[in-house]
């Protein structure tokens, strides 16, 4: 039996070029521990009523099938290994008695034996490699949803964030956004965000951490995954300030802000960037925080003192709807000053300043207090 058991082993790397390597170390004990215990209940089993595998057995070839997950090879290997394994059994078992002796139909049954006795190994180790699947994609989405939690808390003071990422293979963007999606909507979301979304179960939704690098391609690959879905999309923020998308988002879904459907009727994202001054009225600061950011955005260029007259210039040419006398009387300035001043503010916000809304939530900004 021993032959049998080396020129199994010997031939293996010949016939599946994926075991071409020395058999030593815990993958050659594997190998000939396989090897050893399959051809010994197989020779064990003839004129008795014991099953194919024991239970030490199976644990054998169920190890070796999570072996191959964790090796990084397909279970085809695994199962071309066996296979030649009983072709080498078969022509040695042949060889040791006098095949003229022995009819067709005993011949057949020896090989209909083995090979029904491989299909058992076979079967074992499908289902350790499935179970190896399963519980590592259990593991990695725990891991992703505590790196979710992490991010949303921005703890980042000790670089876990950074580790955690780099040990579920998730790369850690200087921006993200947070979208919401209500629990009877979530079917299929995670293989449609891919494995750049993060998810994770809270309340009644699902949470997305989701990377925003290129804002347009971003955009319209985070509304292809959530069409048809009621989803609320907090707006972009440095993966620190996670929080602040999460909670603009909630607000949003709190206000029945912007409920939207596209042209097939369905449900479509709802874009709280696209709604904040809606949020504003409903006197939320981190809203107002957020809008002021974005439309005062053309000034950051500027020094303190540039930016304040300017701020305060274009506070009152919104507030009396650009008529020069009442701005420079306000002011304290000369109604030249005011044109010089308005000429500037043109020039740096362009056409924004014609689009009533824009002007609408400038005004709410300023009005607020932000410069």
């Amino acid at each position: 039996m021993s032959d049998i058991v080396e020129a199994i082993i010997e031939g293996i790397p010949r016939d599946v070029p994926v075991y071409a390597m020395p058999m030593e170390g815990r993958f050659g004990q594997g190998v000939r521990q396989g090897v050893t215990v399959a051809l010994n209940r197989f020779l064990d089993l003839p004129g008795t009523r014991l099953p194919a595998l024991s239970e030490d057995g199976k644990w054998v070839y169920e190890s070796l099938g999570r072996g191959e997950v964790r090796s990084g090879r397909s279970l085809e290997s695994l199962l071309a290994a066996y296979r030649y394994g009983a072709r080498v059994t078969f022509r040695a078992i042949s060889r040791t008695v006098d095949v003229s002796q022995m009819s067709p139909d005993v011949l057949l049954s020896l090989g209909e034996s083995l090979f029904a006795y491989i299909d058992e190994l076979s079967a074992a180790s499908a289902q350790g490699y499935a179970q190896e699947q399963s519980e590592r994609a259990g593991e990695q989405l725990r891991l992703r949803s505590e790196l979710l939690e992490m991010i949303l808390r921005g703890d980042s003071s000790d670089g876990g964030v950074a580790r955690l990422a780099a040990a579920v293979g998730w790369t850690l963007p200087e921006v993200v956004l947070v979208a919401l999606v209500p629990f009877p909507h979530v079917e299929g979301l995670r293989a449609a965000l891919g494995s750049d979304g993060l998810v994770a179960e809270r309340g009644t939704d699902v949470v997305i951490v989701y990377p925003f690098g290129s804002q347009p391609a971003r955009r319209r690959e985070l509304e292809r995954a959530l069409r048809g879905r009621p989803a609320i999309v907090g707006p972009a923020r440095p993966w620190q300030q996670a929080g602040e998308s999460l909670h603009l988002a909630t607000s949003a879904g709190a206000h029945g802000v912007g409920v939207t459907h596209d042209e097939a009727g369905g449900a479509s994202p709802v874009w709280v960037e696209d709604h904040l001054a809606e949020l504003v009225v409903h006197a939320e600061p981190l809203a107002t925080a957020e809008l002021a950011r974005t439309r005062l955005a053309p000034l950051d260029g500027l020094r303190p003192a540039a930016r304040e007259r300017l701020t305060e210039t274009l506070l009152a040419w919104l507030r009396h709807q650009g008529q020069r006398a009442p701005i420079a009387e306000e002011l304290f300035v000369h109604q030249q000053t005011v044109g010089y001043r308005v000429a500037q503010l043109k020039e740096l916000f362009g056409d924004a300043l014609d689009d009533p809304e824009v002007r609408f939530e400038l005004e709410l900004v300023l009005r607020a207090g932000h410069r």
